[in-house]
């Protein structure tokens, strides 16, 4: 055959135009994403590892193939997370002029804050400064803990009773803000034999919260304990026992200066969000968002529930199947634009505290208010032979059940729906400004969060029916004139705090971010907050003329006021400070 130099050219431009991909949604290529997204060549994709930039690079890779336009910088949004907290150099501890060694007589916790005292020690029991209607127990009564060591036994004496009315107030920062608040210059924490009769020391962890203590934090072993009480006719084993037995303060000085530093800095690593978009026919001012997140846990530690486990965490429901689903709603949404623009949002740092979906609503890309629903996606490959589904955030838009009924009808899903919002994942971060959401998830399962989860165990013909499923949801939202009303389904918060509080402020915390405070992301209309004048983005800075660094002072704080109190709230606002008298 005689090839003219035109049809010579033809062929070649239709070659150059074959696409690597199918536009469609299917089995095959959700297998490939998620093969090289959970592969052990990844690590994990622990956030600021070479495998959490190469899922980034993989994802903004398939969305340039596709033909979306790149976001943000060239399809990344950059930012930075703490991993993991270290030891700097001056760590020590020394009772009277006896020197201890660090990992083996005391550690520094990894939120302390880095200072050094000098002191006597107060021996302060369990910590607790507790006057409820349910229990009264002020180990500060008694003593004088100003300018002093406070030594206090962590946990709480009734460990064992899963009701134990201690257990709201046992937990280590509690107990520093106590220590605080009584003037303590530090705080010296030992374990019960109860709750460690190892006597081991903690390894050095970040807590998820970039906020550190006002005071040195230090946890000594048991050993140690006994030698700052030696002289004084008593043993921390002794102390335990009638403390545990009496229910009843037991404070004391102890005659002995104990001299101590800590030194602890946070590391801070870069990743990223993927975004890109999808350009609507007739509304490309108004933007449905689909994520998912691309995050793991790396070779496991904190967040495992394999914790003693080192090996790779490969993640493949969680979520390298989101992922794929997106990649694929990318593709096929690419080659079949709906009315409304699509935004793809590959979230980083999920596992972390919803951190690049918080990053990027406090840093849109594009006008939040222009946003008119945003669907997640997070573990959808585990669809059981029940066809068990959950969708979240059905109630957070008034016409959200009629429209996926109506596309339900179509599936044979067993569908369990939920109305809130909010929720352990990237939605939350939507639906606190204000917008409809849904969450899809086939489920936690045994494998979740551990070595196990991988691909092997993924249902791919269930994950493309619930990727179909999706991409019909968008087509339902994104075609025609009508918009989502937003309602509000549930408290616009969640929280993993133990403490269980009588009072609200009816306001948003923002959980993630590191000003010194804490950030307001809502007010709930008609709640305390919003009757006292208190607006979105004011930062918190005291209560009552307490201090307010973080999310665990404001817990703290509130759990000790009653209904019907009135309260001083103090606030930054823009470069001016505030004070808003509230009625709770």
């Amino acid at each position: 055959m005689k090839l003219t130099i035109t049809s010579l050219t033809v062929l070649l431009l239709l070659i150059s135009c074959q696409k690597n991909y199918n536009p469609g949604i299917t089995q095959n290529e959700l297998q490939k994403h998620i093969t090289y997204l959970a592969s052990d060549s990844l690590q994990g994709r622990k956030p600021g590892t070479l495998g959490d930039s190469l899922a980034a690079d993989y994802i903004r890779a398939r969305f340039k193939e596709a033909g979306l336009t790149l976001l943000a910088q060239d399809g990344y949004q950059p930012f930075d997370v703490v991993t993991e907290v270290k030891a700097g150099t001056n760590n020590n501890l020394s009772i009277e002029e006896e020197k201890l060694l660090m990992t083996t007589g005391f550690t520094p916790l990894g939120f302390t804050g880095n200072n050094t005292a000098s002191a006597k020690v107060v021996f302060a029991g369990f910590g607790f400064q507790i006057n409820e209607d349910s229990v009264r127990w002020n180990d500060y009564a008694n003593v004088d803990a100003t300018g002093k060591w406070v030594m206090a036994f962590r946990i709480d004496p009734d460990l064992d009773n899963p009701q134990s009315r201690f257990a709201a107030y046992s937990d280590d920062r509690y107990k520093v803000m106590t220590a605080n608040d009584n003037g303590a210059a530090g705080l010296l924490l030992v374990n019960t034999t109860d709750y460690d009769k190892k006597d081991g020391l903690e390894k050095l962890r970040f807590d998820q919260s970039i906020s550190t203590a006002p005071i040195p934090v230090i946890q000594i072993t048991r050993q140690i304990a006994n030698r700052i009480l030696a002289g004084s006719g008593q043993t921390i084993e002794k102390l335990e026992k009638n403390l545990i037995q009496s229910k009843h303060p037991a404070s004391f000085l102890i005659d002995k200066t104990v001299t101590g530093s800590t030194d602890v800095f946070q590391q801070k690593v870069p990743t990223r969000n993927v975004i890109a978009m999808v350009q609507g026919k007739n509304h490309p001012d108004e933007y449905i968002v689909a994520g998912a997140h691309f995050d793991h846990l790396g070779m496991g530690g904190n967040g495992s529930r394999c914790p003693d486990t080192v090996a790779v965490h490969n993640g493949a429901d969680d979520n390298a199947s989101g992922v794929a689903a997106l990649i694929e709603l990318a593709q096929h949404i690419a080659h079949n634009p709906l009315d409304r623009s699509v935004v793809f949002m590959a979230f980083g740092a999920e596992e972390m505290g919803l951190i690049g979906s918080k990053y990027q609503t406090a840093n849109p890309v594009i006008d939040l208010k222009k946003i008119k629903t945003m669907i997640n996606m997070d573990m959808v490959g585990r669809l059981d032979s029940a066809q068990n589904l959950t969708i979240g955030g059905t109630g957070t838009a008034a016409e959200t059940d009629s429209l996926i009924n109506g596309v339900l009808s179509n599936y044979s899903f067993h569908v369990k729906k939920s109305p809130e919002g909010t929720g352990p994942s990237d939605q939350s971060s939507f639906y606190v400004e204000g917008i409809p959401v849904l969450f899809i998830t086939t489920g936690v399962h045994d494998q979740y969060h551990t070595p196990a989860d991988d691909v092997e165990r993924i249902n791919f013909p269930g994950t493309e029916q619930v990727t179909r499923l999706v991409a019909d949801i968008m087509k339902s939202y994104g075609s025609g004139n009508q918009t989502l009303t937003f309602k509000e389904a549930g408290a616009k918060q969640t929280t993993s705090y133990r403490r269980r509080l009588k009072v609200t402020l009816g306001i948003i915390p923002d959980h993630t971010s590191d000003v010194k405070g804490l950030g307001i992301d809502g007010v709930r209309p008609g709640g305390p907050a919003a009757k006292a004048g208190l607006l979105k983005d004011d930062i918190i800075i005291a209560i009552d003329g307490r201090e307010i660094s973080n999310i665990y002072d404001y817990m703290y704080r509130l759990a000790k006021f009653e209904k019907g109190q009135r309260i001083s709230v103090e606030v930054q606002r823009g470069d001016k400070k505030e004070i808003f008298i509230v009625e709770l």
